[in-house]
């Protein structure tokens, strides 16, 4: 029997919470963030974030006991790799080994986790063949590796824990998207087999690859909607701050000034760029639909420019999650939904 999760995302401007059963929402809920209660990532007041959580879920009437938790993508470590087949306590032993061109200080102050996804009909926690099951294992594995520090997990925890709360999984985006992905497998096999999501975030635009729902690669573009925030503050003469909430409320239909069509414009280059060097790097790469989530994806005329230049198929992030239609701002609530259903 489905249990409920409470999927919770952190962000920059927002805290959102995705109250699931299953692959079920029941319920969605926001708040805005307080200013540098994260910051790079993490979480700089433990008990202000967890009265926020727990102020958030009693003005929405939303009961919980367990959560999910996004892990901030300043804060995680997400690799493909192939490894010779081996035990799990040797893949335990190795898999830190992986991180070394990422991690700093010494590994004690890290925890790493994987999961199989070279053989889907085998348990993600079974990496080496059985003995005697009639089959002749392959020399190697493929691993979706994830490292972060244990402070991370130490802060989602005893946040968590003040908001009354008991964390039941801490895991990246990438894994959120999964399991959507997983639960839309039925709509998703009409379409093609390659294809990517596009997430609009502040401080960076993201674009996660998969193949069914094997993640194949991410491509990082170092600039979101703080470059808008910055051409309307200049426009307008105000703070950035202002400028930010001005972009978002669409204020004197601001979205359409000729400066931001020019802002929309690099950032349709920027990603053509990485898009083309991801289609270099795959020349048998199909890929031609994205789905569009994230802060950025309310802002009509930045999705129509990306639409256009990228000359890919953009969808609507109620797509991409059951029952999307009725949930309103969907786009913010992909990743909060997505990590209640792993």
């Amino acid at each position: 029997m489905a249990k409920t999760v409470l999927g919770i995302d952190i962000g920059h401007d927002q805290l959102k919470l995705a109250l699931v059963k299953g692959n079920a929402v029941l319920k969605t809920a926001f708040a805005s963030m307080p200013e540098n209660l994260l910051r790079e990532g993490r979480i700089t007041s433990r008990e202000s974030l967890g009265e926020l959580i727990r102020n958030t879920m009693k003005e929405h009437r939303i009961r919980a006991g367990r959560a999910a938790f996004v892990l901030p993508n300043e804060t995680v470590f997400v690799k493909n790799v192939e490894m010779p087949r081996m035990s799990v306590d040797q893949l335990q032993y190795n898999l830190p080994f992986e991180f070394n061109d990422y991690i700093t200080g010494e590994l004690r102050e890290y925890v790493f986790d994987y999961a199989v996804v070279s053989d889907p009909d085998k348990p993600d926690d079974v990496p080496a063949a059985e003995e005697g099951d009639g089959e002749e294992p392959a020399n190697t594995m493929e691993l979706m590796a994830v490292g972060t520090m244990r402070s991370v997990l130490e802060d989602a925890q005893q946040t968590l824990r003040k908001a009354g709360l008991k964390l039941v999984l801490t895991a990246p985006a990438i894994s959120a998207y999964i399991a959507l992905i997983r639960a839309q497998r039925e709509s998703l096999s009409q379409m093609a087999e390659e294809y990517g999501i596009l997430d609009l975030g502040f401080g960076a635009i993201r674009m996660y690859m998969f193949r069914g729902d094997r993640h194949v690669a991410t491509r990082v573009l170092e600039m979101g909607l703080s470059s808008l925030d910055g051409t309307l503050a200049d426009a307008y003469g105000v703070d950035v701050h202002l400028a930010h909430t001005y972009l978002m409320s669409n204020f004197e239909d601001c979205q359409q000034r000729e400066e931001c069509h020019v802002a929309y414009e690099n950032i349709a280059v920027e990603l053509m760029r990485a898009l083309n060097f991801y289609r270099f790097s795959n020349p048998n790469s199909s890929l031609g639909d994205m789905w569009l989530c994230g802060g950025g994806a309310v802002i009509e005329p930045l999705g129509e420019v990306l639409a256009e230049m990228l000359n890919i198929q953009l969808h609507p992030a109620s797509e991409l999650v059951p029952g999307g239609d009725a949930i309103e701002e969907c786009n913010s609530f992909v990743q909060a939904i997505g990590i209640a259903m792993a």
